[in-house]
């Protein structure tokens, strides 16, 4: 399942791309907003608790820049969100990332570009290869470390 959202700033996209995910029968739930001010950190934080309801589920979502609502969205542990503008970015985030979050600026690059973009990564699937699932790995220890401690154990703080 696809779970969309944004904040006002991404509003506009947001609609957009579900329009083009209707015309293809491919189902997303919209997790908000409805075009009025609200804060990214919250609907980012509702978006990436659904995607990690279960393993085939992946988010979309957008902001003014895109930022803002990356770097919330990469708060939630389990979470690997990629702010993409480009057509290769998208492609190598689900390629070699295994991202399970999309982050676009709705502000920053046109509709056209944010459905290119969201197909691409939506069609392509995780390598599997073992240099990058090492790195995944990683990511996640680091994600344990710092739940569990709060600082870097290299760093004896």
């Amino acid at each position: 399942m696809i779970i969309f959202g944004s904040d006002h700033g991404g509003y506009a996209t947001k609609e957009f791309l579900k329009k083009c995910l209707d015309k293809r029968k491919i189902p997303f739930i919209d997790c908000g907003c409805d075009g009025s001010s609200v804060d990214y950190p919250d609907i980012a934080e509702k978006v990436c608790r659904e995607v990690l309801k279960k393993p085939d589920n992946k988010g979309v979502l957008l902001c003014g820049t895109g930022i803002g609502i990356s770097i919330s969205a990469n708060k939630v542990k389990g979470i690997r969100a990629a702010l993409c503008s480009d057509y290769y970015s998208a492609k190598l985030t689900r390629l070699h990332n295994d991202s399970n979050v999309l982050c676009l600026g709705g502000r920053t690059i046109g509709e056209e570009v944010a459905w290119e973009l969201l197909e691409v990564w939506l069609n392509t699937a995780y390598s599997g290869d073992s240099r990058h699932t090492a790195r995944i790995e990683k990511i996640a220890a680091i994600e344990a470390r710092e739940n569990a401690v709060g600082t870097c154990s290299e760093c004896k703080e």
